[in-house]
């Protein structure tokens, strides 16, 4: 049988209260769903949260996903983001085993990826990029062999294409400035 398993993101628009994110993530662990990234933060409206998460599953487990989590207090709407119809970058920090002798080749591998230098030691070095998944991966095929001590992601957010936002699309004036469906 063939796997039909493939990368979604959702974006997830919240009311701005504590417990939302821990309920979310809950139906997550409860349903036994694994989340490959989580990013969350205040939108342009301080009373509304986002929320991306990216889940490797088959298309009807992210329909029921979905249709879960906007059950739950506080859930605005759910909003799946297409590889075209969206966006999505992560941002990628980490520090590189560095010699005399390997520093300017990993200097050279960063300014292929534009990535920046933000500290250097004796023996290290601490770049921070920004791209898309693949673009990510390829940096840190390339640069694994220097030795990576220490790495941290942000996750995949996401922003849909356009002019529109996603309250927009999702029909704001359905909704009080809470988020609160109206009856």
């Amino acid at each position: 049988m063939e796997d039909d398993r493939k990368r979604y993101t959702l974006a997830i628009l919240v009311n701005n209260r504590s417990g939302v994110l821990m309920r979310v993530v809950g139906l997550f662990s409860r349903r036994g769903y694994n989340i490959d990234s989580l990013s969350v933060g205040e939108t342009e409206n301080p009373k509304i949260s986002r929320i991306t998460i990216v889940v490797t599953t088959d298309r009807q487990v992210v329909d029921q996903i979905k249709r879960q989590v906007e059950k739950l207090i506080d859930v605005i709407r759910v909003f799946e983001m297409t590889e075209h119809g969206s966006l999505q970058r992560e941002l990628v920090m980490l520090k590189i085993k560095a010699s005399e002798r390997t520093r300017t080749q990993i200097v050279e591998i960063g300014e292929i990826f534009k990535s920046k230098i933000i500290d250097v030691t004796p023996t290290t070095i601490t770049m921070m990029l920004t791209g898309s998944l693949e673009k990510l991966e390829s940096f840190l095929s390339l640069i694994r062999p220097y030795g990576i001590v220490e790495m941290t992601r942000t996750g995949i957010t996401a922003l849909e294409r356009g002019s529109r936002s996603l309250i927009e699309i999702g029909h704001e004036e359905d909704y009080d400035i809470e988020g609160v469906k109206y009856e």
